[in-house]
């Protein structure tokens, strides 16, 4: 029973720092690259957003190696999340405890497919856990000043699945 535990809890953990750091996708946008579905979208707060080119798998999969690099700032790779600043504000250890248990569990990740929902975008990612069989993650991504950004609630989500709690998700 409690190794089941601890494998959903890594997997739980493993998707959480997969889509914060395929979130970064969308940020280096380049000429004659957009897949944009939508000129003008609302998010969930109601204003009208643009949506940044939809990236190619390996795009998101080299931002991802990125923000999973424990060298990479926690100020950079909060960007990637839907309302990162204030998430950050209310909780300056999140992305490190989401980074700790990645590397804790030996896990890698690798996108397989992009699906743009106009203001929205799904990635398909496989996450592997201590050398395990590959689970397969569908992450929620919004548009948010010009870039594609993790959901926050999805992230929150995570989070409460490692049975952790942040002020940032109140």
């Amino acid at each position: 029973m409690k190794l089941q535990m601890t494998g959903r809890i890594a997997v739980g953990t493993l998707a959480v720092v997969a889509a914060l750091g395929l979130s970064a996708c969308g940020s280096g946008d380049k000429p004659g690259a957009s897949k944009t579905t939508s000129a003008g979208t609302t998010s969930e707060s109601g204003s009208s957003v643009t949506a940044p080119p939809v990236p190619s798998v390996a795009e998101l999969n080299q931002e991802l190696q990125q923000v999973l690099d424990p060298n990479t700032p926690d100020s950079t790779k909060v960007e990637y999340l839907e309302g990162g600043q204030a998430a950050l504000a209310k909780d300056p250890d999140m992305i490190k405890k989401l980074t700790e248990a990645y590397q804790q569990n030996n896990a890698t990740i690798t996108v397989t497919d992009v699906t743009s929902l106009g203001d929205q975008l799904t990635a398909t990612a496989n996450a592997v856990i201590n050398g395990g069989a590959p689970n397969v993650l569908q992450v929620p991504f919004v548009a948010e000043d010009g870039k594609w950004k993790l959901q926050k609630s999805w992230a929150c989500a995570g989070l409460t699945n490692l049975g952790q709690t942040s002020p940032a998700c109140s």
